[in-house]
């Protein structure tokens, strides 16, 4: 948030009628009762009289007004002074700002900025003005900010000190405790202060199958009778060229959104809340301008569950925000394809849920689930089974789709509560959305003749929405699917300033009243935590239960260890890691363990180990010490190359302690007389593909199932004399994560550079391969001529040498996760992958047999 979005936060703390001046973000008031942390400084202005105000934020930047606390209130009197000890001329010097009136002195550490000047300047002014007048201002309007007091002492009462007081009255509580408070409280009187407002939401989905925008759009985006107050149009296959697949690039994102704002209703003006693009799926969120003052908090996030859970082909794009006092979360998503690929697309919808985070700073990162409204919207792909094509066509085509929907796999898997439980979904009484001849309105006339299938959906969750209308739009017919758009009407809970101010001086009434009995105490249902064995990339959880025994709300955070940078380790999530609970309230927190190739290296070569102790710490309370152990089964996945090279056992017979011995000396293990010229595991993963599915369609784009990948590491690190496991799509995505789970990447990463450098001349690229540890060079070489042959089946598997060189450059080329970078634009992103990609190219289309590796 900029100066001027904060400022229009802090102004909403006022009245209309209070005129915030001029702020400052970065004030601290020297105290020795004060926790010194920032606050905010703002002058008011009233008529003719100003007050200077001190507030703290619960989060920074503010994103409400109720995230304000007013702490100090000083009117600008005849009595008001203002000194300055010091104004350095250096812009990153401190200024120290003393600040008198009626007997109430503070000093402030403020941050020199351009910005100090002028509210100097603004703090003169009043004093000036105030001593021109021939009577001083009474400053009733003053009073509503601290009811507890005379009218001549203006100052609210103090309301922080320091971690380690232990006070006799609730407000003078930590501020954590006391925020948190409020908030929980001013939210159980939601009702008092509050009332609803119906909004009209139009939302849209449409795969456009990689169409640009020929036709216009009105016939979907403006055919109700009154204009919608929110659009959430969403796009999948918007482009399906190469260089969108690998680089995320595209021209298509603006001519669509071009379109969709020129097609939208024209009898009301709309702005954008946000847009937010994953490849081919985009998701554009406009609303009336009249409502854009109210919406705060706009955030997004991206979620890939293509090949290796990152590749943006499918996936889900989500977009954030707060409309008054109702919190609203879009997705359009768009999951895998294939009639019998049902459990993937279940597992896509988990994946986007669990993965999605919108991150604001000081505060727990909301999932999609954390909202009062949720709209998801795309093409979910599920199809009709158990009917053939023909007779799905007859029915639909007489209307007749009830006994089709039977057979829709998401009405079923709904029904069992696999995916969107807790959603809902309107009637459909329109005909299947897909699959159609592009610019028709005929079924799919292809060799593979289709079954009509309901594709394209739209759902809901929350109260009080009503779904007004859902249909499709068949005369929109550029793209193999048709679009669908749904409108609700949606109560939107509105703030009543007034009754809000009201009851908010209750709470602090009651607050300010409450003695404090006892100090806080929980509750922990266990404190020794054991996960038993843990397996790579196999996710463990565990809930332990905090109960407050107490007789007041207790503020508890997991907070660090001395001298660690977290509170816990980095296989170890926490959720929640802090929260206010009431009396006799219990909480659940999960643990989840999941090693992935980052810990799983270090717990290979015995850098860390499944321990780990957390501080639950309550404020103004003690500290609980709870353990968390585990034993990790080592895996192939997360050892160096020179280790597997000189493995002549499956990784599991080998001892604990004999592994990381090989490899804290991987550099010196390395010799002739290893078993191994390639990892075995490689060659094993390689063989099975090579031998079984060089043929398959979308070989190293479609992902594999995640339990069969769990099943092809144990078969490789058992050494299973059984056939491998699962799909040549789970094979091929485990043998992609088994190279990036590598110690090192195949070419070290001091090379990198060197290699982004001569991407553009195969000469030195092979001059620079030549060089490589005769291993790495053999696992290099080795790969490279495996795809060289999968090529050679283009035919069949769909595959080209610009999508593998990009796929397997991230991989051979991967970045240092040790090294601090700074954060890298899109486009030097695109330009550094787009090397690397080069670098790979230059073996998959020339005849490197003059390097084929030895042995």
């Amino acid at each position: 948030m900029n100066h001027d979005e904060i400022q229009a936060v802090v102004q909403e703390k006022f009245l209309s009628s209070e005129r915030v001046t001029a702020f400052l973000c970065d004030a601290k008031v020297l105290h020795p009762q004060w926790v010194k942390k920032d606050r905010l400084l703002a002058i008011v202005e009233y008529g003719d009289e100003k007050g200077v105000f001190c507030l703290f934020s619960s989060c920074y930047p503010p994103k409400s007004f109720t995230d304000l606390s007013i702490e100090i209130v000083l009117p600008i009197d005849n009595t008001f002074k203002c000194e300055i000890d010091n104004k350095p001329s250096d812009p990153e010097a401190i200024l120290y700002l003393n600040l008198q009136s009626r007997n109430n002195k503070f000093k402030f550490e403020i941050q020199m900025t351009p910005r100090v000047d002028n509210f100097v300047d603004d703090l003169f002014r009043g004093i000036e003005a105030v001593n021109k007048m021939p009577t001083q201002p009474e400053f009733v309007w003053l009073k509503k900010y601290n009811n507890n007091k005379n009218e001549d002492d203006i100052l609210t009462q103090t309301m922080v000190l320091p971690r380690s007081g232990v006070a006799h009255t609730l407000s003078s509580a930590p501020v954590a405790i006391r925020e948190s408070l409020i908030k929980r409280k001013m939210s159980d009187k939601e009702f008092d202060y509050t009332f609803t407002k119906r909004f009209t939401i139009f939302c849209g989905t449409w795969n456009v199958n990689d169409k640009s925008p020929v036709i216009p759009l009105k016939g979907w985006l403006n055919v109700d009778k009154e204009p919608p107050d929110i659009y959430a149009v969403g796009f999948q296959e918007l482009d399906l060229s190469k260089e969108t697949f690998l680089f995320d690039q595209t021209f298509r994102e603006d001519e669509w959104y071009n379109t969709v704002v020129a097609h939208v209703d024209p009898r009301a003006k709309y702005v954008k809340v946000e847009r937010v693009r994953l490849v081919g799926m985009m998701l554009i969120v406009l609303i009336k301008e009249k409502h854009f003052s109210h919406v705060r908090n706009i955030l997004c996030d991206t979620v890939g569950t293509g090949i290796m859970g990152k590749m943006g082909n499918k996936g889900g794009v989500s977009i954030r925000f707060d409309l008054h006092n109702t919190s609203l979360c879009f997705v359009n998503s768009h999951l895998a394809a294939h009639v019998e690929e049902y459990e993937r697309r279940n597992q896509d919808f988990r994946d986007i849920c669990n993965r999605t985070r919108f991150i604001q700073p000081n505060q727990q990162p909301k999932a999609i689930k954390d909202h009062d409204h949720i709209y998801w919207l795309g093409d979910l792909n599920y199809r009709i089974t158990e009917l053939d094509p023909q007779t799905v066509k007859k029915l639909v085509d007489d209307n007749n789709f009830a006994p089709v929907l039977e057979w829709d796999q998401l009405k079923q898997q709904h029904k069992n509560n696999h995916v969107f439980a807790g959603y809902m979904e309107g009637t459909i009484d329109f005909k299947p959305t897909y699959k159609y001849d592009a610019g028709s309105d005929n079924w799919d006339s292809s060799e593979k003749h289709r079954a009509p299938a309901w594709c394209d959906r739209i759902f809901w969750k929350g109260e009080h929405i009503t779904q007004l209308a859902y249909r499709s739009h068949p005369k929109l017919n550029i793209s193999d699917h048709k679009p669908v758009s749904a409108i609700f009407s949606s109560s939107i809970k509105i703030i009543d300033e007034e009754k809000y101010r009201k009851v908010y001086e209750e709470v602090i009434k009651q607050l300010d009243k409450l003695e404090n009995e006892l100090i806080p105490q929980v509750k922990v249902d266990v404190t020794e935590i054991d996960f038993g064995t843990v397996r790579y990339l196999e996710l463990q959880v565990r809930t332990i239960t905090i109960k407050n025994i107490g007789k007041l709300p207790v503020e508890f955070e997991f907070i660090k260890k001395l001298d660690e940078a977290n509170f816990c380790k980095e296989w170890l999530i926490v959720e929640p890691y802090k929260k206010c609970i009431c009396a006799d309230e219990t909480c659940e927190i999960q643990l989840k363990v999941l090693i992935n190739k980052t810990s799983a290296c270090k717990m290979n070569s015995g850098t860390d180990k499944l321990y780990d102790i957390l501080v639950l710490h309550l404020y103004g309370g003690k500290d609980i010490f709870i353990t968390v152990n585990g034993t990790y089964e080592r895996s192939c996945f997360g050892c160096s190359i020179e280790v597997l090279v000189n493995l002549n056992m499956p990784i599991r017979e080998v001892p604990v302690g004999k592994l990381i011995e090989l490899e804290n000396k991987r550099d010196q293990c390395v010799s002739n007389q290893s078993t191994y010229s390639i990892p075995k595991e490689i060659w094993f993963l390689v063989d099975h593909i090579y031998l079984h599915g060089l043929k398959e369609p979308n070989l190293f784009e479609q992902p594999g199932l995640h339990s069969e990948v769990l099943q092809i590491r144990d078969w490789l690190d058992t050494g299973s004399i059984d056939p491998i496991p699962g799909s040549i799509h789970s094979v091929a995505e485990a043998l992609l994560l088994l190279l990036e789970s590598t110690v090192d990447p195949i070419i070290p990463y001091n090379l990198q550079s060197v290699c982004l450098r001569a991407s553009a001349n195969y000469l030195q690229c092979k001059q620079i391969v030549m060089e490589l540890p005769e291993f790495r060079k053999n696992v290099f070489l080795y790969l490279c001529e495996f795809l060289q042959e999968a090529l050679q089946h283009c035919a069949e598997n769909g595959l080209d040498a610009k999508t593998l060189s990009t796929l397997f450059g991230a991989i051979f080329l991967r970045d240092n996760p040790n090294l601090m970078q700074e954060p890298q634009s899109r486009i030097n992103k695109q330009v550094i992958d787009k090397k690397k990609a080069q670098f790979v190219y230059h073996f998959l289309v020339n005849d490197h047999s003059d390097l084929i590796f030895s042995r």
